[in-house]
């Protein structure tokens, strides 16, 4: 068993965040202005106009990661944190290159294909079953995919091995931890904003911590 690829959409349908693991076949990089900025360094769009070095070296992509976990202070854009105090930016895997294989598809279409298919499938389960049925999960003979949804519209959802138990109570752990301390209780990344992803690094690397720490990750 295994986990593959996490996905998280906001109220308005915009898939704000992407992290993989063991993807064999990787989405190509998506098109331009078909992704919002931050979701995701590797598969980001390359923007066709190059801006200026500044020549500032830090391990943060935007302002918005300036929040440093263990105190609280906020950086300074052109301050680089020492070791002793960024010990999550220590943990933090680079993603792996991508394989020659590939799934043909960019990335943007493959997350769009992915939330029709929760919304299809959330709405046909209400019609037959009734408002109180919820669509937790479903399987086919390649994958499993979980769902959780929280009371604000934000939508998690992961995708594992078809032999796989559910992982509602892991993606509701990362909602009610990591989401929640390195997004929503921090003042520099604007909740539904239609204009950039969750790019908050130590969130990125504390939910790789929490899901490699699983037992059904191998």
């Amino acid at each position: 068993m295994t986990i593959y690829s996490l996905y998280i959409y906001d109220r308005h349908c915009n898939c704000v965040y992407y992290h993989d693991w063991h993807r064999t076949r990787r989405p190509k990089v998506a098109n331009e202005g078909g992704l919002l900025p931050g979701v995701s360094h590797v598969l980001s769009p390359v923007p066709t106009s190059s801006e200026p070095n500044s020549g500032n070296s830090t391990p943060f992509t935007s302002p918005r990661n300036t929040l440093m976990s263990t105190s609280g202070v906020l950086v300074a854009a052109n301050e680089v944190p020492s070791q002793s105090t960024s010990p999550l930016l220590l943990t933090q895997t680079s993603a792996p290159a991508a394989p020659a294989s590939s799934t043909g598809l960019p990335f943007d279409e493959e997350a769009k294909l992915v939330y029709g298919v929760i919304l299809s499938l959330r709405n046909m389960i209400k019609r037959l079953s009734g408002r109180d049925e919820q669509f937790v999960n479903y399987r086919t003979s390649a994958y499993k995919l979980h769902l959780y949804e929280t009371t604000s519209g934000y939508k998690f959802v992961m995708l594992s091995d078809p032999n796989t138990e559910s992982l509602r109570l892991v993606l509701r752990s990362i909602h009610t931890g990591p989401f929640l301390e390195y997004v929503v209780r921090n003042p520099l990344v604007p909740m539904d904003s239609r204009e950039r992803g969750i790019d908050n690094e130590y969130f990125r690397a504390s939910v790789d911590r929490l899901v490699r720490g699983l037992s059904v990750f191998q």
